[in-house]
């Protein structure tokens, strides 16, 4: 098979047109192309009027070798790369030692998966609930403002994940197509096939549950075991080696290998690893507010004429604006035709964040405005001091939002003039349980207010609109990432703890559900080649 990539075709092409291209692009007949597969398909809004789709191919020619040859400088024509996943061992099939997987997340799952696939019969303990219930919980905060701390948006079965947009791409370097595993798992487990080859994949929540709900079942159907609402509460270290873990039920569990796939909010067991003595160190977040914008004025401003095609769907964007005070202020998490989400796990605070269903057809389109921080910014020092500052912000804006977990909100045209906000306008805010109109001013640092009122206005030359005056800012967004890392070594462990894998978000290695099951693989492979070197 050959990959044949910048195929560039009209938008609204006939169905011969891919076969005709792919023959013309190659100088042979139509009947010399025996097969072909759309590996990927983008398109390019940067001339909306004149937008184009644009294609990569899986093709089988005739003579493939003489068409190599004669293409031998052509870039866009290479052999295409054997990207099937290969377990790296099998368990013995009387394995009796278990590896320990903390967290069911999308780093959780995929570790236990794989480990599961390999025959290694993992036990994952996950501290909040199975999806489905968890999804009720969930709904009670934004229903009835009543928030379950260890069942929420954070924490239970699918991870944060569940409640987001759902996508599934990243810019992280995968020369091993972990993220093509990752993909075609979802797609066995009830995503639609599509996802195998859009530029931009999405599942949304409600996809999500089932898919989330099948993989588990394949997990305890190979050996493994998943034990939802246990909490760990404790580390057994001995001599710098793991050898369990303990949970607030009172169990204690034998192992020598435990993944660490906490999720960026599991800030209790942060602070006990940190008083077990497990290296940490802090590292750089964002923080910001969520922004909401007529679907429709995305659209037009991203896909001109073309808005509204139903191969283009709900446009989204990606800003990034260097501020004259040294701060980088960047659009994160778009979600187009979604919802702003209530995504606190502590109570009295108040987090938000973006949402979108498969579908992508809510009426407005919402994204994270944030603001680059770092260690130098934190209240204080060490490792947990990025939490610190995080409970600040997000105790204030409990206190800006009426202490009803309603979440501050202001208009962007009031925001940019210094001024509250006292009526909504023509954009109605999306976010559950409410959001309560004030003054954004004091919901963050001034450095970071300062640089988003100079951020919005430079957007809006890029996106026409932006800067809606009716257009609203609710807050606070201070999830964006990991406050801190628990760094680890070439083969994926503790630097100070031999058998311990930190992995995912929370450990500081992913930013993203393709992204965490990526090294939810990786953690899980060198997990199995150091039990496979054990006697």
């Amino acid at each position: 098979m050959l990959r044949l990539s910048e195929l560039r075709l009209p938008l609204d092409h006939s169905a011969d047109a891919l076969p005709d291209a792919i023959a013309r692009r190659l100088s042979i007949s139509k009947e010399d192309v025996l097969s072909f597969t759309v590996f990927k398909r983008s398109y390019d809004a940067r001339k909306s009027h004149s937008l184009s789709l644009i294609y990569i191919v899986d093709v089988e020619v005739a003579n493939e070798t003489v068409l190599l040859k004669s293409f031998s400088g052509d870039l866009h024509l290479k052999p295409t790369p054997d990207m099937e996943y290969h377990f790296v061992g099998k368990a013995p099939p009387d394995v009796t030692k278990r590896p320990v997987v903390i967290g069911f997340g999308p780093c959780g799952i995929f570790a236990a998966l794989i480990l599961a696939q390999m025959g290694f019969k993992p036990i994952v303990l996950e501290r909040g609930k199975a999806v489905r219930e968890r999804t009720q919980d969930t709904w009670g905060l934004w229903r009835k403002n009543t928030l379950n701390p260890e069942s929420n948006v954070q924490f239970g079965e699918g991870g944060a994940g569940t409640f987001s947009d759902g996508k599934l791409y990243s810019q992280i370097k995968d020369p091993k197509h972990y993220g093509r595993k990752v993909i075609s798992e979802f797609v066995k487990a009830g995503a639609p096939e599509e996802i195998l080859y859009v530029s931009k994949p999405h599942i949304g929540t409600f996809r999500l549950v089932g898919m989330v709900e099948t993989m588990r079942a394949e997990i305890i159907e190979l050996g493994g075991d998943i034990r939802f609402q246990q909490r760990v509460t404790d580390i057994v270290i001995e001599d710098g080696q793991v050898r369990g873990v303990k949970t607030a039920s009172g169990d204690e569990i034998r192992s020598d290998h435990v993944v660490l796939a906490l999720g960026h909010s599991a800030r209790d067991t942060f602070e006990m690893l940190h008083a077990r003595g497990v290296f940490m160190e802090a590292k750089p977040f964002s923080v910001g507010f969520r922004i909401e914008h007529p679907q429709s004025l995305i659209d037009k401003a991203r896909l001109g004429p073309h808005a509204g095609h139903p191969l283009l769907g709900a446009a989204d964007y990606k800003l990034v604006h260097h501020a004259s005070n040294g701060r980088a202020v960047y659009s994160f998490c778009m979600c187009p035709g979604g919802t702003v989400v209530a995504a606190t796990s502590e109570p009295n605070r108040v987090v938000t964040n973006g949402m979108s269903q498969y579908s992508r057809n809510e009426r407005n389109a919402n994204a994270g405005i944030v603001v680059g921080i770092t260690p130098e910014d934190f209240p204080g020092e060490g490792p947990l001091a990025g939490i610190e500052l995080q409970r600040q912000l997000e105790s204030r804006a409990f206190e800006l939002g009426g202490r009803t977990y309603e979440a501050p909100g202001q208009l962007v045209g009031d925001f940019l003039q210094g001024k509250p906000s006292i009526q909504l306008g023509s954009v109605e805010p999306s976010y559950k349980p409410g959001v309560h109109l004030t003054d954004l001013s004091s919901a963050l640092p001034d450095y970071a207010i300062t640089a988003m009122r100079e951020a919005i206005p430079a957007f809006d030359r890029q996106i026409k609109g932006f800067n809606l005056y009716d257009a609203v800012l609710t807050g606070v967004e201070t999830r964006t990432s990991s406050p801190l890392r628990i760094t680890r070594g070439e083969n994926c462990q503790s630097l100070n703890v031999k058998g311990l894998y930190p992995a995912g978000e929370g450990a500081g290695y992913a930013g993203g559900i393709l992204s965490a099951g990526v090294d939810g693989i990786r953690v899980a492979e060198a997990l199995a080649i150091d039990m496979l070197k054990q006697p």
